[in-house]
């Protein structure tokens, strides 16, 4: 037996060479925002849902499930949507799934998006991991590679076929991870008969969080005109009080639209014009984006709407869709990560989506609770460790002015088969399709292109070498990175980034039980990487598990108090080295998650400074008395921002 292949993009690519990479993706893909020309309608809630359990997990596409409603090919079950499907039911086989999903749901489209032949209706995914297909009334209108990235597609005709009538919508998703997915999996057949069922198999991974799978985005259907306004891309800068925003606009649909642009301040007030595909606004007296607790107005966004009219047949069409901006810059030197020109220090955290029952699921209210926590943490960076985060989640970090280092989902590469051509393309395409969907975020300072590669062995130079020329071509105003493990003086792919990102975990994994051994080795670690690149570096992860109420005198792995140790550990050095070249730190993590089964985790990773219900363990009062210190050195807090805050 064996798991059926799954449909790919990749057979579309050419073999690549280093710098001869051709462009993958066709269109842009901006988030949904309604205006006088855009309607949304949300798909989210439940819908009908079913596995696949045949031996061959091909059951649905030999029975053709699409073709027809999902109760007719047998039982269902009401699945929410957003969330992962593997908490959900008390079946333990569900949970621990892998293969095909089917969901399905019947909605109504408004009779104007069909009945109006200048108007476009987009089915959008947000995100379902990891490979999708999907159907509209039986007939396949996409098909996306990758978990975490949104995908869409124009169903405008099939709605104008059947009009008055429900649209049914089909998803099939599978969560198979192979050595050519990102990240990385194996699937393992178990043949000894005295042990295993016939056809028993397992998914191995190289990665420490649980394989979650569903569809975990808000699904939606959404209108443009027939000439529409496709993409837009913004660049930004400033010299003294005035700020500059170079623009470039896509449109589809038309041959000669007229292109005006208005930017708005935060009060609604027009502050300069522009007009054509590309140009150039200038704003006088320019509110600069600042991070959370660099400035007294942090996460200052002005409002960009693009206005487009277009004859197309012998029809006009006009579109409107508006942009939030901020204006910074950044720059890295040899030992210094700046925005807008002043030093910045990440003092953060790295996490996970993850939560009780909604798994990866896209949560409002656990969202919110998150950036409570962070700002009563005094964090003002994260990263999306280790898979791109929801739009949602990005639209709020530009807001607050919390700073985002944006991971695309490179975890778990490990095996040298996983280095080759295949891999290599659709790694770029992931860069592409996030580069495209993150690239006007101001809160967005940085791009990493992998989490804890085998980055020692030889292929790695040229697979890492690839990826961050190739995201570099992408976006020439970000810098590039990818956080390491490996030996400093044989990491193959060290040399190409712009910033140092390093995990270590010194009296845990490695001297478990002495943390006493932390200065020296971590002293050890900083002289060794920046003796040898000379590049700004950020701790981006460190941190011991621990039981929540756990607690020894002396302190004891697993306690509260042994944390609290390693962190005041860590910190000592830190307060050492960010004179000189350290940029951040990042604890790992922000909050407890769920893991795979293994005798190492107790039902989950619990390294968190936040339980996985977000209640503060020991260790978040000893970093947030850190952090609300290092905000307060840099002097440009008003009085009432000065730790405590409330």
């Amino acid at each position: 037996m064996a798991l059926p292949a799954q449909p790919s993009l990749l057979t579309l690519l050419c073999v690549l060479s280093v710098c001869g990479v051709c462009a993958a993706l066709d269109g842009g893909m901006l988030f949904p925002r309604e205006s006088p020309s855009r309607e949304r309608k949300l798909l989210d809630g439940l819908w009908k849902f079913r596995a696949d359990f045949s031996s061959s997990r091909n059951r649905g596409f030999e029975e053709t499930w699409f073709k027809r409603r999902l109760a007719e090919t047998g039982a269902v079950i009401d699945m929410p949507v957003p969330a992962s499907f593997n908490d959900i039911t008390q079946d333990a086989q569900l949970r621990d799934f892998v293969g095909w999903v089917w969901y399905e749901k019947e909605v109504w489209v408004p009779g104007r998006w069909g009945s109006d032949p200048g108007q476009r209706v987009v089915l959008r995914v947000g995100s379902a991991h990891y490979n999708a297909i999907v159907w509209v009334n039986g007939n396949q209108v996409t098909q996306h590679v990758g978990g975490h990235l949104p995908f869409e597609a124009d169903i405008s005709a099939l709605i104008r076929e059947a009009p008055g009538q429900p649209c049914r919508v089909t998803i099939a998703v599978n969560n198979t991870l192979t050595l050519t997915t990102l990240p990385p999996g194996t699937i393992q057949y178990m043949k000894d008969p005295t042990k295993y069922p016939p056809g028993y198999f397992v998914q191995n991974i190289d990665f420490d969080f649980f394989n979650y799978a569903g569809v975990h985005r808000p699904v939606l259907l959404y209108t443009t005109p027939v000439a529409y306004i496709d993409d837009i891309t913004v660049q930004t800068s400033f010299a003294d009080s005035m700020g500059v925003i170079n623009y470039e606009v896509s449109i589809r649909g038309a041959q000669d639209p007229a292109v005006t642009v208005t930017l708005s301040d935060a009060e609604g007030m027009s502050v300069a014009t522009a007009s054509g595909l590309s140009g150039t606004l200038k704003v006088e007296n320019v509110n600069l984006w600042w991070p959370y607790l660099m400035h007294e107005n942090p996460g200052y966004l002005y409002s960009m709407e693009v206005h487009m009219k277009a004859n197309s047949s012998s029809s006009q069409y006009e579109d409107h869709y508006t942009l939030p901006v901020g204006i910074r810059t950044i720059q890295v030197t040899k030992s210094q990560f700046l925005i807008n020109n002043k030093p910045f220090y990440f003092h953060g955290v790295n996490k996970h989506e993850d939560a009780d029952i909604r798994g990866k699921g896209l949560d409002w209210p656990l969202i919110v609770k998150d950036f409570n926590l962070l700002k009563w943490l005094g964090a003002n960076s994260f990263r999306t460790s280790h898979y791109p985060y929801a739009e949602e989640i990005l639209d709020l970090c530009d807001q607050h002015g919390i700073v985002v280092i944006d991971e695309c989902p490179g975890v778990g590469i490990k095996d040298i088969r996983s280095f080759g051509n295949e891999s290599l393309a659709h790694h770029l395409v992931v860069m592409e399709e996030l580069v495209r969907r993150d690239k006007n975020h101001p809160s967005v300072v940085m791009w990493s292109v992998a989490n804890e590669p085998a980055a020692e062995m030889p292929p790695a130079d040229f697979y890492f070498k690839s990826v961050i020329q190739h995201t570099r071509s992408l976006d020439h105003f970000r810098p590039v990175t990818f956080v390491s493990n490996s030996n400093f003086a044989r990491d193959k792919g060290a040399p190409y980034v712009d910033v140092i990102c390093v995990n270590s975990y010194f009296s845990w994994y490695h001297d478990p039980g002495h943390p006493e051994l932390i200065p020296i080795q971590l002293n050890t670690q900083f002289e060794n990487w920046y003796s040898k690149y000379k590049k700004p570096i950020i701790q981006s992860e460190y941190g011991a598990d621990v039981v929540p109420g756990l607690h020894m005198d002396p302190p004891m792995m697993f306690t509260e108090e042994y944390q609290n140790t390693v962190l005041q550990y860590y910190h000592s050095v830190f307060d050492q080295k960010r004179q000189k070249y350290l940029i951040g730190e990042l604890i790992w993590n922000f909050a407890d998650f769920m893991t795979a089964q293994t005798i190492t985790r107790v039902v989950g990773n619990k390294k968190g400074i936040f339980t996985r219900q977000r209640q503060p363990k020991a260790g978040a009062f000893v970093l947030r008395q850190r952090y609300w210190r290092l905000a307060n050195e840099t002097g440009r807090l008003p009085p009432w921002n000065r730790y405590p805050c409330a």
